[in-house]
């Protein structure tokens, strides 16, 4: 008895949203042709989008309604209705990061409004990506916020579990644990951590992907101690007493950022992973 080919998985989707903050406003990826940073999220809907014309059918239309700074509330209050107005089959829901460098966070609270939101999203019809937050052990920074991850990637696991939605895991990168992964603010990723965690999201939808994306690089030259703290001091005067001024101020590096890709716009070209 002949079988039918099995279908793509790419195919079964049509439209896909992604919203939340530089993450996946793809914050320090490489600039596109209008100088627009092309973040994971882009070069996951690109590879979609390929795989569906390679097979014969229309582009992935694709939308980022995600905003460097904010927090969860305003992802799901602002960018989420305006993700299902466009009708997605997929859409991607991942923050919470910056609720989680606030020590008086509540996370519980914080994966409650999360749930909500999955709920809605998955009542549509639509597929939902998850993702789980950074470990930062080796972050001199933000390591402090690794318990209150840890409690938040629980929750977003068994979300998950009872919506039937993907989780893309961040936090068992290993390849994420090389700062030669990380831009120079140490907070976003460079262009090679995202084509990294997009592989990783290819394969979190069943999708084949590049079985080397948590591969670990070869091994990085010796550092002086004298050239590591010239580093410290650049990065402290250039990245971290900016950011400090502007929390006590309580002010956003997003506050006057718009959404890159506000529109679900058939894809052009081929950008892809790597």
């Amino acid at each position: 008895m002949n079988q039918e080919p099995p279908i793509e998985p790419a195919l079964r989707w049509r439209r896909f949203v992604a919203v939340g903050d530089s993450f996946t406003e793809g914050l320090w990826g490489k600039p596109d042709p209008q100088g627009r940073p092309t973040g994971w999220a882009d070069l996951l809907a690109a590879e979609i989008s390929a795989r569906r014309t390679a097979a014969g059918e229309e582009p992935l239309e694709y939308a980022n309604l995600a905003v460097r700074g904010r927090l969860l509330r305003p992802i799901l209050t602002e960018q989420l209705p305006a993700a299902l107005r466009l009708e997605p089959d997929l859409v991607s829901i991942i923050g919470g990061g910056n609720d989680i460098l606030r020590p008086t966070v509540d996370v519980d609270t914080l994966a409650q409004s999360l749930e909500a939101a999955v709920v809605r999203a998955r009542a549509t019809g639509a597929d939902v990506l998850l993702a789980t937050g950074m470990d930062a052990k080796d972050s001199p920074v933000v390591r402090r916020t690794r318990s209150r991850v840890g409690v938040f990637n629980a929750h977003v696991w068994s979300i998950a579990r009872r919506h039937g939605a993907f989780v893309l895991d961040v936090w068992g990168m290993r390849s994420l644990r090389d700062w030669r992964m990380w831009a120079s603010d140490r907070i976003h990723l460079n262009p090679e951590g995202h084509a990294r965690v997009a592989h990783a999201a290819l394969e979190t939808l069943g999708l084949d992907a590049d079985r080397e994306w948590d591969a670990p690089l070869p091994p990085a030259p010796p550092v002086s101690r004298l050239a590591a703290t010239r580093s410290n001091i650049r990065w402290a005067r250039e990245f971290a007493i900016p950011w400090a001024t502007r929390r006590l101020r309580r002010r956003s590096s997003g506050d006057l950022v718009t959404a890159k890709r506000p529109e679900a716009l058939p894809l052009d070209g081929d950008r892809s992973p790597r």
